[in-house]
């Protein structure tokens, strides 16, 4: 019975991240209403979305980049761990992380 669950989160995770993958494709060549649909869908997947979100931001430039960062502040304070963590392992990502968490808070 465990390898029926941890095979079905599996295939439930991989599905989330090509569904993901896929919205932050369209944002390529989308204009503002579809960057804010395509935003709001991202946001939707709620917490099973953030380590993808945390990976958008190290290696994404541009709308995918600012996506990321806006859909984790929307997502809320569970995106403030998977953050406090990347800032720790990757000294380049540490300003953004930290302005991310400063929102999230209300503090900046």
């Amino acid at each position: 019975m465990q390898a029926v669950l941890s095979n079905s989160s599996t295939k439930e995770l991989q599905n989330t991240k090509a569904q993901l993958h896929t919205l932050f494709e369209k944002l390529e060549n989308a204009d503002n209403a579809a960057k804010n649909s395509i935003e709001n869908d991202i946001v939707n997947f709620g917490t099973s979305a953030i380590d993808f979100l945390i990976d958008k931001l190290t290696g994404s430039k541009g709308i995918q980049r600012g996506v990321a960062a806006m859909s984790l502040i929307r997502i809320g304070e569970s995106s403030i761990t998977p953050l406090k963590q990347l800032a720790d392992v990757n000294k380049n990502c540490n300003w953004v992380a930290n302005y991310i968490i400063k929102e999230i808070n209300g503090t900046f």
